[in-house]
């Protein structure tokens, strides 16, 4: 190496696992919450008609076996774990305008989550389903009930195990508003 040059490590480029499937992109997307000086915006919904929308997320928290019995045996030294958590991501989602900047204060009509045990984890899947009628949707209200609800869990039983992980959480099911109803694949 010559005297007073540095070398510099080159980070490899990133690579897309080639059996990796990613959702194909919307047609004509564009960012709506950005203007066209590219500052973050709130989208004007004003012009819009009000419909009925609904969001159904998930997410799974994976846990040891033991861990899990002791939740569905009431054991957990915090109380009820389950219930907790239910009503953690209902309020999660009633006050997710105050958590993500851009979102719009909305009229939420239900917001139902359940909570089930999957032993083959081991571990809870966790689901949220947000109702409005509205003239924007709540797919950011499901995903922070789940969110919220997944780290409640983790929080009610932290002392027994701390290794626990939350995982997978995504949206599941959008219906209503104008870009239409989505599933999402298996």
């Amino acid at each position: 190496m010559a005297r007073g040059k540095k070398t510099v490590a080159r980070r490899p480029k990133a690579t897309q696992r080639p059996n990796a499937k990613r959702p194909p992109l919307m047609a004509n997307a564009e960012l709506t919450h950005i203007d066209p000086r590219g500052h973050a915006r709130m989208v004007d919904v004003s012009a819009k008609s009000l419909t009925e929308r609904l969001a159904i997320a998930e997410g799974r928290v994976i846990m040891r076996k033991e861990t899990l019995d002791l939740v569905l045996a009431g054991n957990a030294l915090k109380g009820d774990v389950l219930g907790a958590a239910r009503l953690a991501g209902i309020m999660a989602a009633k006050r997710t305008h105050g958590l993500i900047p851009l979102c719009h204060p909305l009229p939420i009509t239900k917001v139902e989550i359940d909570i089930d045990p999957e032993h083959a984890l081991p571990g809870f899947l966790v689901r949220a389903t947000v109702k409005v009628t509205g003239q924007t949707g709540v797919e950011m209200e499901a995903l922070v009930a789940v969110s919220i609800a997944c780290l409640t869990i983790y929080d009610m039983v932290k002392a027994v195990e701390r290794g626990m992980r939350i995982e997978g959480i995504r949206l599941i099911e959008k219906r209503g508003g104008k870009s239409g109803d989505y599933r999402a694949e298996d």
